[in-house]
């Protein structure tokens, strides 16, 4: 019978997942405990799965080591590359997703191969025409380690890149370490759930909006539920986070995720505001407020804000690029509105608002918002509570099936 370990505390258990009529996470998936020395924390009183190199280093020693990383990849403030590096580990390739692995490449800009100047470790893309690490790709790699910060977004690609590296290793036999992180937005799990035929990069399991897992507990959600290509499952090994962490734990980001997501609020914004995406109405790309600020041309004039989007390094062609854009600025929480939430209110009051309803929705809405039903409600004026309730039957499933994999308390 398929089992997992769980080591945590100095304690093992070993428990059988079909006696309760589901699979095991993994075909050889280990659970590495939080009993490690207690090394600097990316944030007070947190351990990050990096930061516990005793727990994770016995896997690497000997084998050919692949690194799925970018600049939120620390311990303390070192890379973890460079850190495995003097660590003396064989790094024998650097996967770059959306941004790089330095985090410096502007949103959707191709991903070049090349080589690390610091470490001189090859780079390889797998963002851009290759998302999917090949045959060759893994040749010289017996070991992925994923260490990538995320924000608990369906949308946000690197989540897409952790199923597809998990895919390439369950096909060519390799095995996959994610030292997890956690999510800022963990305590939301809301949004309608992903329709399979808007799947795509920014969208890629069914998962609501806001999926309220950490990659540690995706990852095993990924393996367990069988969404590898072929129903295949990788040889998992999740290092989680230490010092009692839960869902509900506040948790402000040491390095902005992405180039723009520079804050603690656009962090929070971000489920409900990258909507937006497939819409007229920008998203503040090109401001020094991303995500924080919305508007666009076909907005009333009256709108408390104005803003011009302008290239920047963030955002070389941002959209409606030099156009005077009304709308709200978001920076400051609405009164009694919780530190981590999701709505779509913002979305009903701009439709409706648009003064060229025609053009309000671009033809990526569906695949960011996963289903077709969401811009037909907001065009037939329904209330955000009647929307929310048509989501209910499939998020409910997905909440009962997410409890599988938590490996963090809620509260």
């Amino acid at each position: 019978m398929m089992k997992w370990i769980l080591v945590a505390a100095g304690l093992a258990a070993c428990t059988d997942h079909r006696d309760a009529g589901t699979q095991a996470a993994s075909p050889s998936a280990s659970l590495v405990g939080d009993t490690a020395t207690n090394h600097q924390a990316q944030a007070p009183g947190l351990v990050v799965g990096a930061a516990q190199l005793p727990r994770y280093l016995p896997l690497l020693r000997g084998k050919r080591v692949g690194l799925v990383v970018n600049q939120t990849s620390r311990v303390g403030n070192t890379y973890l590359v460079d850190t495995l590096k003097t660590l003396h580990v064989n790094l024998t390739a650097i996967f770059a997703p959306e941004h790089g692995f330095r985090g410096e490449a502007a949103d959707g800009a191709t991903i070049a191969n090349g080589r690390d100047a610091r470490t001189g470790v090859p780079v390889r893309s797998v963002y851009g025409a290759t998302k999917k690490p090949t045959p060759a790709m893994l040749a010289d790699v017996d070991v992925l380690v994923f260490d990538i910060q995320d924000v608990g977004t369906r949308f946000y690609t690197f989540i897409s890149t952790l199923h597809y590296v998990m895919e390439a290793a369950a096909e060519q036999g390799k095995t996959v370490v994610v030292l997890d992180r956690p999510n800022p937005n963990g305590a939301v799990v809301d949004g309608p759930v992903l329709e399979a035929k808007h799947r795509s990069f920014v969208g890629l399991d069914p998962l609501p909006i806001c999926h309220g897992l950490t990659v540690g507990e995706l990852a095993r959600m990924l393996n367990g539920e069988k969404w590898l290509a072929g129903g295949r499952q990788c040889a998992l090994t999740v290092v989680p986070v230490a010092a009692g962490y839960t869902h509900a734990t506040p948790y402000a980001l040491p390095v902005r995720p992405s180039p723009n997501l520079p804050t603690a609020r656009a962090v929070a914004l971000y489920p409900s505001v990258c909507l937006f995406e497939g819409t007229n109405v920008s998203v503040g790309r090109g401001t020094d407020r991303p995500f924080e600020v919305i508007g666009g041309p076909a907005q009333p004039a009256t709108r408390p804000y104005q803003f011009t989007p302008r290239p920047n390094a963030g955002s070389p062609t941002p959209p409606l690029s030099g156009q005077l854009c009304y709308g709200l600025d978001l920076h400051q929480p609405a009164p009694g509105q919780p530190a981590e939430f999701f709505t779509v209110s913002y979305l009903l009051d701009f439709y409706k608002n648009s003064t060229d309803k025609g053009h309000f929705f671009g033809k990526y809405f569906e695949q960011l918002a996963g289903t077709d039903s969401l811009r037909a409600q907001v065009i037939a004026d329904r209330s955000e509570v009647s929307i929310q309730a048509s989501w209910e039957p499939q998020l409910g499933q997905y909440k009962t099936l997410r409890k599988k994999y938590l490996l963090y308390p809620e509260k």
